[in-house]
């Protein structure tokens, strides 16, 4: 079927104007005088042997010895080759390559190609970036992503002196045994294969860059690699025009550079027994340059292959490829042998020399259009940094998240939700050790990460059965999958009866990180994703994508089975969970974050504290994440991202205030309100009629603390000590409030705590005076309205149902010691090292539980409670805050210069220091808190950064991390990484 479909005609229309750019390639000769002038004369200036020479591309390599090395310049001096098509190595040994090879042809440049169908690292593995293969692309619905992916593959070509990528591969793959196409095809649907293809090329080529569509006419439809046979095509013509020649026909009037001519037999084309399309006339000439109009280069595919040398001799190959009508013979076998051959062919008559030199023509003409008139020499300098650039790993990572598809999800399981109430586990089958995907899994849901290699025993089996079969979900990973359907696609039968077992006794959630292809093994699963390569960041993002950070959007590029067929694919919603992704996604610059590190070793050495943890989150994705120094300074414990810190005075923002705004979002508080309506206790007090708002912004006239410990106390100033009438060393009837692990003192010393807090003085005005008072009452406000304490009611109502599982009062009941920082060597109170309990001295005779201090957390927990209010409440699918009530809290109190309501805010009052960086905008709202901790959130530029240390340990009255300025400093270099890269506010206000 020669005619477009109406709706692709439009599709191709309305790209090729999004797309108008000016490319570098423009077929048709004599539009350009200056072109056509540079063409005759290079022409007139080369004998016969040389305008032969530049119908070759040889083969070169950068990994190989001087030997081959040798070999390449002897071919270049002695047949004055047009090109070269290079294979496995490095950039820069390639780069230093091309420089000496081009300086051998330098009054007319060598033509470089590569096989770079995804992109350098397809040749140069181990250097350079390998985006996702034409499969996996192929299940992507926004297809600018294909062009930008094309661009950036250009970008890198050009700057490793390659000119000509031998890529799209636009053959439609329907056949599931295809050893040769397979994933290096976008899929089975010619529209999806051609708009793609187009995309791709279009990105190229306005770069620079000619693009290559292979294999014409069509490879897809074979189950013979030939690279070791012939296959065989038996389909009509016109199944041909309407599958096979159909990406290749809209190519040819789209513009695209070249096109490369595969070893097929294709009876319909040309029945020639043993006769491979590059080698037939009717199908190089007569067909695509008659019939599609196709006015590009030609190329064939690789002469040395056996589906093309198998049935001729030393040197015919080429003849007869250059016969049928092709441009440039690529990867002759010996190409002495072809020039004879060809010489024979012309004297012979068999090949018209009007032809050949029109052949000669062509790739002159698509020299100069490549800029090849004079060769500049390539910097070698800095090329791997150059290459791997960030931009091209965010590229990659938006191809990678726009690719994975969710093949089934019954019930809408994914993402998932509840994870306080789920029992989770996860299996990597294929794999020896824990995955990245299992890695991230746990970022997410504390759950047993189990292995299985890929020859397990029995016993390793019925092991991790009996694990697994109890858990409520079961995230099965597969990996050490084959691309190939002989062999399975790499997988065991004892994998998969191993597989149905599980899926007969609990809910498996199947991620396979393989050949979609093998979807047809897993058709009674209910719920499947394809991930199409086990890349370490698609593993990283297919965690992600399970736990609702992004919304699940891509579609099958090909039929496996019944239940798993093209286009099939479950758009699953996007529940604004914390992502994690590299900082130039987010719009940082990473070179400018990294200056963090001398700032935190700068604190460390000067012994403001002995370790910290900084993470920064961008719009909603943490993009750096780092933990530096030690625990303690005598270094027995290096400090983890994951490590539990005693957040102090976030506990205000963190569990009270949070509390506080959820209670009024439920009719419980009412902060325009006297707090005694909510606390009866302050009826008869002198705190009756205090506003909650003016308490939470510390503006109602109270007193900043009361050192309570100090009246349980021995009065010796050297050595003050714990009283006998206060503590015992043990638990013991009414002495039961842990204080540390040998001090427990008498519980009703809480009550003259709370009466002298509730009959405490008042301050002569309400100008601002930061107070622990208010937030001790709050907390038994919270108390008196939910019928629970603080801790139990912040836990259920945020952190259980957000999955913070790091977060909370009294840690050591759930954490070993060793995963929380020490706080401080206590010698004038515990007399102990302060570590799993508050170091707050009030909220430690408090059972370690008040609204002024003794909350625990990690770095991420924290980071994501923030994220929520970002997120106007939403999070994880579920809402927690109401919208409305974010925006009063985060507000400044009217009479206040620096403080919302329970958050701290930007002091506006250039006269006092400001409590952060005045790079922030004037919205950002967080807290600090004592033990040397911060948190601040910048709505304008949906920031998030979190600092943690014990800046406390050893002492308390270590004040060098204030006198270093290390928080503020660290918070502006954040903001330098946004400038830098020029991110524009996201709203004021």
């Amino acid at each position: 079927m020669k005619q477009w479909t109406l709706s692709f005609f439009i599709l191709i229309i309305h790209f090729s104007f999004c797309y108008s750019q000016k490319s570098e390639f423009r077929l048709i000769a004599g539009i350009d005088p200056a072109e056509d002038r540079w063409v005759d004369s290079v022409f007139n200036a080369l004998d016969a042997d040389e305008r032969l020479g530049q119908l070759f591309m040889i083969r070169a390599h950068s990994d190989k010895g001087p030997e081959h090395v040798a070999q390449v310049e002897a071919q270049i001096k002695k047949y004055k080759v047009g090109g070269l098509c290079f294979f496995q190595g490095t950039p820069d040994k390639q780069i230093k390559l091309t420089n000496r090879y081009q300086a051998l042809s330098e009054d007319l440049p060598l033509m470089i190609a590569i096989d770079g169908e995804w992109g350098l690292g397809m040749r140069m593995k181990a250097t350079t970036i390998s985006f996702p293969r034409q499969l996996m692309l192929g299940a992507i619905q926004d297809n600018d992503l294909i062009y930008q992916m094309g661009r950036e593959v250009g970008k890198q070509l050009k700057r490793t002196g390659i000119h000509i990528n031998f890529a799209p591969a636009v053959d439609v793959n329907n056949n599931a045994a295809n050893p040769v196409i397979n994933t290096r095809s976008f899929g089975e649907d010619r529209f999806n294969v051609t708009i793609k293809s187009y995309m791709y090329m279009k990105g190229m080529q306005d770069e620079g860059v000619m693009a290559c569509a292979k294999h014409f006419p069509g490879h897809g439809d074979t189950d013979v690699d030939s690279h070791y046979d012939l296959p065989i095509i038996k389909h009509n013509k016109d199944r041909l025009d309407s599958v096979e020649l159909y990406p290749f026909r809209v190519l040819a009037k789209e513009g695209i550079g070249s096109m490369m001519i595969a070893h097929l037999s294709v009876p319909a084309l040309d029945d020639r027994s043993n006769r491979p399309t590059s080698l037939s006339r009717n199908t190089v000439t007569n067909v695509l340059r008659g019939e599609l109009n196709f006015q590009g280069l030609t190329f064939t595919d690789a002469l040395e292959m056996k589906g093309v040398t198998k049935y001729f001799g030393d040197g015919e190959v080429e003849a007869e490829s250059l016969m049928a009508g092709n441009d440039i013979l690529l990867l002759p076998e010996n190409i002495g042998a072809s020039f004879k051959a060809i010489r024979r062919y012309i004297a012979e008559g068999k090949i018209d020399q009007a032809q050949v030199d029109e052949s000669v023509r062509r790739v002159l003409r698509s020299k100069y259009r490549l800029h090849l008139q004079q060769f500049d020499q390539l910097q070698e300098q800095n090329v791997r940094a150059e290459l791997n650039n960030a931009d091209a790993i965010a590229l990659k990572a938006k191809l990678i998240q726009a690719s994975l598809t969710m093949v089934r999800n019954n019930k809408s399981l994914i993402p998932f939700a509840g994870l306080e109430n789920m029992d989770m586990a996860s299996l990597s089958m294929g794999a020896n050790n824990p995955t990245i995907f299992q890695d991230r899994l746990g970022d997410y849901k504390t759950m047993e990460h189990l292995q299985l290699p890929k020859k397990s025993t029995k016993a390793q089996r019925d092991q991790a059965m009996q694990k697994l079969s109890t858990k409520d979900v079961v995230v099965v990973g597969l990996h050490d999958m084959s691309q190939f359907a002989r062999y399975n696609f790499g997988l065991e039968k004892t994998e998969l009866d191993f597989l149905y077992q599980l899926n007969r006794s609990t809910k498996v959630v199947l991620v396979v990180f393989g050949n979609p292809y093998s979807l047809k093994y897993f058709d009674r699963f209910p719920w499947v994703m394809c991930a199409y390569d086990e890349d370490p960041l698609t593993q990283d993002l297919a965690a992600q994508g399970l736990f609702g950070v992004f919304s699940i959007r891509g579609r099958l590029p090909v039929t496996a089975s019944s239940r798993a067929s093209y286009n099939t694919g479950n758009i699953t919603p996007k529940s604004y969970r914390m992502g994690y992704s590299i900082p130039e996604s987010q719009g940082l610059n990473r070179d400018t974050l990294q200056k963090i590190d001398a700032i935190i070793k700068e604190a460390i050495d000067a012994r403001a504290t002995p370790g910290a943890v900084v993470l920064v989150a961008k719009n909603g994705h943490i993009v750096f994440e780092k933990a530096y120094g030690h625990h303690t300074y005598n270094q027995s414990r290096k400090v983890k991202v994951d490590d539990i810190y005693d957040l102090a005075s976030i506990t205000k923002i963190a569990a009270t205030t949070l509390s506080v705004m959820k209670l009024q979002d439920e009719g419980k508080i009412a902060i325009a309100e006297p707090i005694n309506n909510f606390l009866p206790d302050l009826n008869a007090s002198n705190k009756n009629g205090k506003l909650v708002k003016d308490i939470m912004a510390h503006h109602a006239g109270l007193i900043g603390w009361i050192p309570f410990y100090k009246q349980t106390m021995s009065e010796s100033r050297r050595n003050p000590k714990p009283l006998s009438k206060f503590y015992k060393n043990i638990a013991a009837g009414i002495y039961n409030v842990k204080v540390t692990d040998n001090l427990y003192m008498r519980k009703d010393f809480q009550d003259s705590i709370w009466q002298q807090i509730y009959h405490s003085d008042l301050r002569s005005n309400t100008n601002y005076r930061y107070s622990d008072l208010g937030f001790y009452m709050l907390s038994k406000a919270i108390e008196k309205q939910t019928g629970q304490a603080i801790d139990q009611y912040a836990a259920e109502t945020f952190y259980k149902p957000m999955g913070l599982e790091h977060t909370g009062f009294l840690p050591l009941e759930k954490f070993e010691k060793n995963q929380i920082v020490p706080t401080e060597r206590d010698n004038y109170f515990r007399k102990t090292t302060v570590q799993g309990t508050v170091h707050d001295m009030g909220a430690a005779m408090l059972d370690g539980v008040s609204g002024h201090a003794g909350l625990f957390s990690n770095a991420k927990d924290l980071a994501t409670m923030m994220q929520m209010l970002l997120q106007d409440g939403f999070y994880g699918g579920k809402r927690y805050l109401e919208t409305g009530t974010i925006q009063q809290f985060t507000q400044r109190h009217p009479r206040s210069t620096r403080r919302g309501i329970g958050f701290d805010m930007l002091e506006l009052d250039q006269n006092r220091e400001p409590n952060f960086s005045r790079e922030a905008s004037v919205h950002t709202y967080g807290h600090l808190g004592f033990t040397g901790t911060a948190v601040w959130v910048d709505p304008v530029y949906d920031l998030v950064y979190v600092f943690l240390s014990n800046r406390t340990y050893p002492s308390m009255r270590n004040n060098k991390l204030y006198e270093l300025d290390i928080r503020p400093r660290v918070q502006s270099l954040i903001y330098r990484a946004m400038e830098a890269n020029k991110v524009e506010p996201k709203k004021e206000g």
